[in-house]
């Protein structure tokens, strides 16, 4: 307990005396010769007056003067008392307890060590009552020697700001530069300072332009140093100022004791718009079709960071043509082109000038010129004067004659026309082109349109027309010019439909604006008529028997050889084998050769007989046909009818002639046997979904092959209407014993069997009313030669007609529903009354009735 006693009366005692301090500047204190120095002293927790006095004296080694006092005029020494009253030294109060020991220009001489004491006006002298600072005064040996920049620089330029800052090294001392503008006589601005510290501080003004990197210092040797404006603009003009400090640090705060200032020069920046020109040569006169030269030219000052957008204009508002400044072309088209000489100059071209393009032609420009972190702005903008351009317009002049030099006598001879162009002017620049025309001397009607035969195009390419292309192509019609002005047609090999009036149209193209070439005249000449004697074409045909059918299974053959005259070259033969019964019957075709020599059946209409015939070309004219395995069908009289035709290539065969032979008979006595069929029926008559059976028996008369030598094909048929005449195939089976039955649209169904070497059976399953009907049967005899082993086919053999007839049972189609229906009725019956009785005997109560009360008037009462 004493212990904390003692503890609280010693913090009260603290808390309650009152210590006087006084303070000065922390020395050592840096200065510099010739500039003014302040030494700042203040006094606290003092007692007695507010305002309190002060005395200044200064201590060199030992001796100490008295310099100044805030109370006592006579307090300075002699050494100091004309310093004093000229002002160079004085003190300066800054407050009751504050005042300030200014010297006006430190000397030198005036490094010692100064003391601020204040007389004592407590009641108790405590805490001190003076303090000391030690100054030092450093020569002046600051120099600024700036170099002038240039006066004039252009919009867009760069501006150098050399300064040279020379001084001795002392330590403690540090230097800073400062550039700066002055806007006018009052305003300078600050651009940049660099140091005292290595650090770099930017005016408010001049932060962005920092940070785009339009504001670069460049710090030289320690003595030389650079500033650098880029991306000047018009407001950087004025005069620049170099100011150069040196600093102390006292207390961790900069304290600048030394500041020079020295102006570099005055720059004026130079508007690209004052600089910039544009001008486009004098007018010009020139032909339709000519190409127009025009070149802009543009002066201005030479800064790199400028570029142009160019645009050329037609009457001031069409735009032809623009290159951006990035190089980049636009509006341009295959007609205008616009290209960049140097980097002053821009031409633009326009070809295959026509009137349209008249007017009056000036060239934009915009400066565009690069700012600081890469940003463009349009600097200027000037149009030149516009000129004017005439465009005068010469079309070509010609005309056209139409000869033929070569004339066909007959056809198959060549024939040549020749189309000439003469009196020609204004052909210097234009192309030419020929079409050759075409009008059939049979076309009646002198308005029908004229065939295109040929064209050479403004390129010279050929163009053949629709129907003479296969003819081009094949060389054997021949457009060409031979001279720069004579244009040829020649057929080598005139036909008949070559007859008729030719005319040609030459046509002169120049080159337009958009590239290709424009069709600007064409001529056409009057028609010239081309004709030549015709020879008609004649050809006789002769049949001849090469080998001869004896019997059937044998081999006919024969020839067919044709005669012709008058026939162009290049022709073709196609041939025709016809087949009578008999002279006068209807003839049958049997098998043709095309022109194009592809072998066609005609009416042969045996599957299996298609490898026994054959019809070849045997010669240049002939031709033979043969039958392997001669049968008795094909007993009758065989000619040949032959065509010749011709045709150009790329188009269709063309009829010239035609001729028929005599008829050559294939004519054998056949002594084979006769057969007849014949059908019977067990059942004519069947109920629904019964089976119904038919049976064929082919009968032999005369001498009957043997049972291997013989074979049949059967064919059965319905006729639904009695005596009809087409008759429908329900099935049939092949001499080799394979069924093919036809698809039917019922439930009912048919086989074929075979009974015995000659009878055959037709079963119809389930039949319905649609199998109701007349059916017969034919059957095909194939006959093996004895001798040959070839089969021959026999003529066909039809039985009789048999009719089937489907009974309606009415009583045996009605007892099954009807049965069906009864039951079904007792059973609904007989459950309707079950589900009754339960009803009733569950649902319904066997109530006694209440019995009548006597107390009538009890009742009443009560009601």
């Amino acid at each position: 307990m004493g212990k904390t006693r003692t503890l609280i009366l010693l913090w009260a005692a603290v808390g309650l005396c009152h210590c006087r301090v006084v303070t000065v500047p922390k020395g050592p204190l840096l200065r510099v010769e010739g500039q003014p120095l302040s030494l700042r002293c203040d006094v606290s927790d003092y007692e007695g007056p507010k305002e309190q006095d002060f005395e200044w004296t200064v201590t060199r080694g030992t001796e100490t003067a008295n310099v100044i006092s805030t109370f006592d005029p006579m307090f300075s020494d002699r050494s100091l008392e004309d310093r004093i009253r000229s002002g160079d030294i004085s003190v300066m109060r800054l407050g009751d307890n504050v005042v300030e020991l200014r010297i006006k220009e430190a000397r030198v001489t005036d490094s010692a060590t100064y003391s601020c004491s204040t007389p004592s006006t407590d009641s108790v002298i405590n805490g001190n009552y003076d303090a000391t600072v030690q100054l030092q005064v450093v020569p002046n040996s600051l120099i600024v020697a700036p170099e002038a920049p240039n006066p004039v620089v252009p919009e867009g330029g760069s501006i150098r700001l050399l300064c040279n800052v020379s001084h001795n090294f002392i330590e403690g001392i540090y230097l800073s530069v400062t550039w700066s503008v002055m806007k006018g006589p009052f305003l300078l601005k600050e651009l940049i300072t660099f140091g005292p510290d290595l650090g770099v501080t930017v005016g408010d003004s001049s932060m962005q332009r920092y940070t785009d990197g339009g504001i670069r210092p460049e710090m030289g040797n320690g003595v030389s140093h650079s500033l650098v404006l880029s991306g000047v603009l018009p407001e950087d003009q004025g005069m620049y100022v170099c100011a150069a400090g040196l600093w102390t640090r006292q207390q961790g705060v900069w304290d600048r004791i030394q500041e020079k200032s020295v102006e570099m020069g005055e720059v004026a920046v130079t508007p690209t718009a004052n600089s910039l020109t544009v001008q486009v040569q004098d007018s010009t006169t020139l032909s339709s079709g000519d190409t127009l030269l025009l070149t802009c030219s543009i002066t201005t000052d030479d800064v790199p960071t400028v570029d142009l957008e160019v645009t050329w204009l037609l009457n001031t508002t069409r735009v032809l043509a623009h290159l951006g400044r990035d190089g980049v072309l636009a509006n341009t088209s295959d007609v205008v082109e616009m290209r960049r000489l140097g980097k002053w100059d821009f031409q633009i071209k326009i070809h295959s000038t026509d009137m349209s393009d008249m007017g009056l032609y000036s060239c934009k420009v915009s400066a565009w010129i690069q700012h600081n972190g890469g940003r463009w702005y349009k600097a200027a903008e000037k149009i030149s004067a516009p000129v004017r351009v005439h465009v005068t317009k010469q079309n070509p002049v010609y005309t056209v004659v139409l000869d033929t030099p070569v004339t066909a006598r007959f056809s198959g001879d060549p024939t040549e026309l020749e189309c000439k162009v003469t009196n020609v002017s204004n052909l210097h620049r234009a192309r030419l082109g020929v079409s050759w025309f075409y009008k059939g001397a049979l076309h009646g009607d002198d308005t029908a349109a004229a065939q295109t035969i040929a064209s050479l195009d403004d390129n010279g390419t050929l163009v053949p027309g629709k129907s003479y292309r296969g003819r081009i192509e094949a060389g054997l019609i021949i457009v060409t010019r031979t001279e720069p002005y004579t244009f040829k047609l020649r057929l080598l090999h005139t036909t008949d439909a070559d007859a008729g009036e030719y005319s040609c149209g030459v046509t002169a193209w120049i080159p337009s604006r958009h590239g290709n070439l424009k069709k600007v005249a064409e001529f056409l000449t009057p028609a010239l008529k081309v004709s030549f004697a015709k020879k008609r074409a004649v050809m006789g045909v002769v049949a001849r028997r090469l080998r001869e059918a004896t019997a059937a299974g044998s081999t006919f053959e024969m020839s067919c050889q044709a005669n012709t005259q008058n026939l162009p070259q290049g022709f073709g033969f196609s041939i025709l084998i016809l087949s009578e019964e008999a002279v006068g019957s209807p003839s049958r075709k049997l098998a043709s050769l095309g022109p194009d020599m592809v072998l066609r059946l005609e009416d042969w209409g045996e599957p299996g007989r298609r490898d026994s015939l054959m019809l070849v070309k045997s010669g240049k004219k002939e031709f033979q046909f043969r039958i392997q395995g001669v049968q008795v069908t094909d007993r009758g009289f065989y000619s040949c009818e032959m065509r010749a035709w011709t045709k150009q290539p790329g188009e269709d065969w063309v009829e010239m002639a035609k001729g028929v032979s005599n008829k050559v008979q294939i004519a054998f006595e056949h002594r084979g046997p006769t057969f007849d069929v014949s059908i019977d029926s067990d059942t004519t008559s069947v109920y629904p979904w019964e089976t119904a059976k038919m049976e064929c028996d082919v009968s032999v008369t005369g001498t009957p092959p043997a049972t291997d030598d013989v074979a049949y094909e059967m064919k059965w048929f319905l006729s639904r209407l009695r005596g009809s005449n087409s008759p429908s195939l329900l099935a049939s089976m092949d001499r080799w014993g394979v069924v093919h039955k036809m698809p039917r649209n019922d439930s009912s169904d048919c086989s074929l069997e075979r009974m015995g070497p000659q009878t055959f059976t037709l079963n119809i399953h389930s039949t319905q009313d649609s199998n109701a009907g007349e059916y017969h049967c034919t059957a095909t005899p194939w006959i093996r030669s004895t001798t040959t082993g070839a089969w021959s086919k026999a003529p066909d053999v039809t039985s009789k007609r048999v009719f089937l007839n489907v009974k309606f049972a009415l009583w045996d189609s009605m007892k099954l529903p009807l049965l069906y229906g009864i039951c079904a009725s007792v059973t609904v019956g007989v459950v309707s009354l079950i589900l009754g009785l339960i009803c009733a005997h569950c649902c319904c109560k066997n109530t006694t009735p209440t019995p009548r009360s006597r107390t009538k008037l009890m009742e009443l009462e009560m009601d």
